[in-house]
């Protein structure tokens, strides 16, 4: 009896190692399949996501509540790596730092149409905080803008922050502002890192976007 005790024992535990053992983690979303299940999964209510430049490293802190679309899609990029080696294409002194088209034409061509809808605008766009970039009602994709200055007439517009640079704000200001607005969104999707390494070299990069402690 002793025996059969002990097979029922060690049975019942490789049970338990299998189907109710602990979950899979999730696999890395796909960075060219806007409509990966992975791509659309809800953000933590509150997460934060360094940013490591050619100009040092800045953090940011998502609160889901603010805008929670905007937060979800911020949160699966980076998760899929998308930022990676993208780079600050726009830089307007006292107004906004802006990036988000990929360095690679594929990314950008998979995401150019992947809108999602707008968020009611909770947080005013104060210095410091993040916002994405529209071009219109309902038509986010993937860039994004840092507040340089307060810009509270954005708020009328729609632009709904979800996040705020909470460390590095000095390398934020350090971002190369020489090139203005003058790199061309449309060959920026196009032609990707070759256009801007060619035409504007000295615009900064952004070397990793990561989650912070997940």
């Amino acid at each position: 009896m002793r025996r059969l005790w002990a097979i029922l024992l060690l049975a019942a535990g490789c049970a338990a190692d299998g189907a109710g053992g602990p979950a899979a983690p999730a696999r890395a979303p796909d960075p060219l399949n806007p409509k990966d299940p992975e791509m659309v999964r809800a953000a933590p209510d509150v997460f934060r996501v360094r940013f490591d430049t050619t100009r040092g490293a800045f953090t940011v802190e998502a609160t889901r509540d603010w805008a929670p679309k905007g937060a979800d899609r911020f949160y699966n990029l980076v998760r899929a790596g998308f930022y990676d080696g993208a780079r600050f294409f726009r830089v307007v002194p006292g107004f906004v730092l802006q990036f988000g088209i990929p360095a690679d034409p594929k990314r950008a061509a998979a995401w150019k149409d992947a809108v999602f809808a707008d968020d009611p605008v909770k947080t005013s766009n104060a210095r410091g905080t993040m916002t994405f970039a529209t071009a219109g009602p309902n038509t986010r994709t993937t860039q994004l803008f840092v507040n340089f200055g307060s810009n509270a007439r954005l708020d009328r517009m729609g632009f709904a922050p979800f996040a705020k640079v909470v460390d590095g704000m000095a390398a934020v200001d350090a971002i190369h502002a020489e090139y203005g607005e003058r790199p061309d969104q449309g060959r920026i999707q196009a032609e990707g890192e070759a256009y801007l390494a060619r035409d504007f070299p000295r615009l900064d990069v952004i070397r990793s976007a990561r989650l912070v402690n997940e």
